[in-house]
C-alpha cells in the first residue's frame, strides 16, 4: 500500500482549521502539530500509487490555509 509523510506550513492562524481538514479525511492515517519551521505532520496511504498522487496532487492542494508542502514518499526495502 503506497504511504507518504506529508509537512505542511500553513497560513498564520489556520493551523487547526487545515488540522481538522487532514484528520476528516479517509487517506490520512494519522495528523500531528509541530513546532519549527513545519506546522503539520500527516501520514497517508492509498491504495495505489496513482490515487495517492491524485491525493497529493489534486485534494491537498485545496485545503485552504496550506502555504507550503513537502512530501516524502515511503520506499519498502
Amino acid at each position: 500500500m503506497p504511504e507518504a509523510f506529508i509537512l505542511f506550513k500553513t497560513e498564520p492562524s489556520h493551523e487547526r482549521d487545515v488540522y481538522l481538514s487532514l484528520t476528516s479525511h479517509e487517506a490520512v492515517q494519522e495528523v500531528h502539530a509541530l513546532y519549527g519551521e513545519f506546522d503539520l505532520l500527516a501520514r497517508v496511504s492509498s491504495d495505489s500509487a496513482q490515487n495517492l498522487t491524485n491525493l497529493l496532487m489534486k485534494e491537498f492542494r485545496t485545503i485552504e490555509g496550506i502555504r507550503d508542502t513537502q512530501t516524502l514518499i515511503a520506499v519498502e526495502y
